[in-house]
């Protein structure tokens, strides 16, 4: 799942996902609000994304009040994501809120690319040999 209000970055997000062949389908909401409403339709969790990639800077619901309202969300509706702040910002503030959130798994600056995508494979998605 892709949460990010630019349109642009969402359908360029989406073309590297859907080259690397990891998955059968890609989800794009441009609000929070949007994307905590797509995970609230979908109580069966084989239906929840593994992975969402999540904008900080976003009129309405930001990132971070997205990762707040995601946390109060009932179990049911909750994915088992690994959720990645994907973003312009290099603020080291935020990289240590990320952190401090216990939520976000990790902290990339757009753009995504194949090889950003294949470390994030490898890390959260590779099974132990």
């Amino acid at each position: 799942m892709l949460v990010d209000d630019n349109p642009d970055d969402n359908f360029f997000h989406e073309r590297v996902i859907n080259k690397s062949n990891i998955t059968n389908s890609v989800v794009a909401k441009q609000t929070g609000v949007a994307a905590l409403q797509h995970l609230k339709s979908k109580e069966d969790a084989d239906l929840h994304p593994d992975l969402i990639f999540l904008d900080i800077n976003m009129p309405g619901m930001n990132g971070w009040e997205f990762l707040e309202a995601y946390k109060e969300l009932d179990e049911k509706f909750k994915s088992r994501a690994i959720i990645i702040m994907l973003t312009t910002s290099e603020n080291p503030d935020d990289k240590m809120k990320a952190k401090s959130m216990n939520i976000a798994a990790d902290f990339k600056t757009k753009p995504l690319t194949q090889e950003m995508l294949n470390e994030i494979m490898d890390q959260y998605f590779k099974s132990p040999e």
